[in-house]
């Protein structure tokens, strides 16, 4: 029950940070220097086009007193009505962009995460339990050099190399290894159901995804190894070693456990990198998700679409916060009654 209490606290704790975030995208919105109006009607240089962007103002209620406004941005958000697009995609449903668009940001987000989880913690974590071997500095200056890379870097790089793997992939190239699938562009969701639909999404998003994680993967594996090496100096790990504890079952009940948890604030903050990151990553590989069509309705004046995207980054962000605090009771159950005194 106290894990119960714990968590419900953090639940209305998030409320205000909520409304927090969508005043301030309001504010940014509305008050900002963009107008959507404008990007409709395009250049105002003549009175024709500068009535056509006085009645379009008023069309879309922008020159109602800006408290009404608010009201009704924040009742919207607050129904799920998340309004519809003014310019990108003009008359179209936020609702039904974020369909369109979130599979592919989702499955390049989900690989993004896996990459670091299950490739640079082990690392980290081998590396930890063999200091000062050969094993433990390649594994560190690997996690250095991954770290080191910056995204669109690695992006451009790992472009031009796939492009040119003839040799490597036994003369077919990375495009026609396993199944045959566009080096860039979306990934093709409809046919997941399938081996071969599925294995060809797999490798479709796997270098946008290495690029995306790279650099979480380099940050968790060096501080996975640290965490470990901290534990295992441990006083009750000598007193367990005392005792006769195998170490087998020492390494994996109690020093990889309590190594975790040090790391789990990492890896959530880690998912806000991805988020933003997302549309860097997505612009170069054409992943055509969610990122870029915030991109475009930022570029292109779709205040109305923005906001609404804005607003589910916020949702996200705040359930990632809500996810960690959730791990921490599970992995140390000290938390939640700590949450209560």
């Amino acid at each position: 029950m106290n894990r119960i209490r714990y968590l419900l606290r953090r639940l209305v704790l998030s409320i205000p940070v909520v409304w927090l975030g969508t005043t301030a995208t309001f504010l940014i919105i509305r008050l900002g220097p963009l107008s959507p109006a404008a990007a409709i009607v395009g250049p105002t240089n003549d009175p024709q086009a500068r009535e056509q962007l006085q009645r379009i103002e008023a069309q879309l209620g922008l020159t109602e007193p800006i408290h009404e406004q608010y009201l009704d941005y924040m009742v919207d958000l607050l129904t799920l009505d998340l309004g519809q697009s003014w310019v990108v995609h003009q008359g179209q449903e936020t609702t039904a962009l974020l369909a369109a668009y979130g599979p592919r940001t989702v499955w390049l987000g989900l690989w993004a995460v896996l990459i670091p989880l299950f490739v640079g913690i082990p690392l980290g974590m081998y590396a930890g339990l063999h200091p000062n071997t050969n094993r433990d500095y390649a594994a560190s200056m690997a996690g250095i050099v991954w770290r080191a890379m910056p995204n669109f870097w690695l992006a451009v790089i790992l472009l031009a190399l796939l492009s040119r793997t003839e040799a490597v992939f036994f003369g077919s190239g990375w495009e026609g290894f396993l199944v045959d699938t566009e080096l860039v562009g979306p990934p093709d969701l409809s046919r997941l159901g399938t081996v071969d639909g599925l294995l060809a999404a797999i490798k479709k998003i796997l270098p946008p995804a290495l690029v995306l994680g790279s650099a979480s993967m380099g940050n968790e594996l060096r501080l996975s190894r640290t965490a470990v090496l901290e534990t295992i100096h441990d006083d009750y790990v000598d007193t367990m070693r005392a005792i006769g504890v195998s170490e087998s079952r020492l390494v994996w009940k109690h020093v990889l456990r309590n190594a975790m948890i040090p790391l789990i604030p990492i890896i959530t903050s880690e998912a806000y990198l991805l988020v933003g990151g997302s549309v860097l990553v997505e612009v170069v590989f054409g992943i055509n998700g969610i990122g870029t069509l915030f991109y475009d309705a930022l570029t292109q004046g779709d205040l109305p679409l923005a906001g609404s995207l804005m607003y589910v980054f916020i949702i996200l962000t705040v359930s990632i916060n809500i996810a960690q605090d959730v791990l921490y009771t599970v992995i140390d159950p000290r938390v939640g009654y700590e949450g209560d005194r």
